[in-house]
């Protein structure tokens, strides 16, 4: 019913940002790189948007949050007819690679600061800090 709604008559820049969960800005912004046209206005009155922009407001919303960045999501927006899947799929792989690293560095982060909290829970302190030896210590 409620994009019936939108669809009869549109919505304001303010609805459509509460609708998709972001600020006015946020609109703005992504108009302005480009995400997201500019509708027109309605006789001169104040400008209308769709049920599709919702939709384009919430797809960017979701690629954000699986670590796509601005660009590679207008890359995902020239892709979204449905005949590019190949491309779509290797930038996809290409994005879960990139996390498969991160999750690798932070474990790696993760070990390290494990071991030297362990070493400063041992309470041999001879003569100071275990992690702040450990971190001024020369490789």
């Amino acid at each position: 019913m409620l994009n019936q709604a939108i669809a009869k008559n549109g919505i304001r820049i303010s609805e459509l940002a509460e609708k998709a969960g972001v600020h006015v800005e946020t609109i703005r912004y992504y108009q302005g790189i480009g995400l997201l046209p500019r509708p027109r206005r309605d006789q001169g009155r104040i400008r209308r948007y769709g049920g599709d922009d919702l939709k384009r407001v919430r797809f960017i919303k979701r690629a954000q949050a699986l670590g796509f960045s601005l660009e590679e999501i207008a890359l995902l927006l020239g892709l979204s007819d449905g005949d590019h899947c190949a491309e779509t799929q290797a930038l996809a792989e290409k994005k879960l690679a990139m996390v498969e690293g991160k999750i690798n560095d932070l474990t790696a982060i993760e070990n390290a600061l494990k071991g030297l909290v362990t070493e400063c829970s041992k309470g041999s302190r001879k003569s100071g800090c275990p992690i702040i030896e450990a971190l001024a210590a020369e490789r």
